[in-house]
């Protein structure tokens, strides 16, 4: 059976970026910290990989000299149930980084991230033309995602 994961490539931090994804995400947990053998380039012993599942999707970290960098070309989307937990998931990844536009947050490792209410999938491609621009009129204006406001943006008449 084929299956995908996802690769972040760090220079030091994979260990230290995968713990704050897992507490940041409910039904998240480390798999496994792997160490750098003897005999591959790096110091033997220091961790240089990182299994972990984030809400049940398989994910690498990865140590290794020089990282290539993180843009906002790929970011990691959670789709959140409610405006609770997208502000908790929101906080916890923000801590040391940087808040964005529309949901969008970078943290402390560089990573791009989107904290997104479920039900915005649902906004953007349901009603009139008029509902969804203003759903998208309303989320321009937005740094964290208020879902009560998207909601409210979609129902005016």
């Amino acid at each position: 059976m084929t299956q995908m994961s996802t690769c972040l490539w760090f220079a030091k931090d994979a260990e230290a970026a995968a713990r704050q994804y897992c507490a940041a995400i409910a039904g998240s947990r480390i798999d496994a910290v792997i160490a750098r053998p003897s005999g591959v380039p790096g110091k033997e012993g220091e961790v240089m990989m990182v299994t972990f599942t984030l809400a049940g999707a398989p994910m690498l970290a990865f140590n290794a000299e020089p990282p290539p960098g993180f843009t906002n070309a790929v970011s990691l989307v959670v789709s959140c149930d409610d405006q609770a937990e997208l502000d908790r998931v929101w906080d916890a990844l923000l801590d040391g980084g940087e808040a964005q536009a529309c949901g969008w947050l970078k943290d402390r490792f560089g990573v791009a991230w989107q904290v997104v209410p479920e039900a915005l999938p649902r906004l953007m491609t349901s009603g009139t033309p008029d509902q969804r621009a203003r759903t998208m009129a309303a989320l321009m204006d937005m740094v964290k995602i208020d879902a009560a406001a998207l909601e409210a943006a979609h129902a005016t008449a």
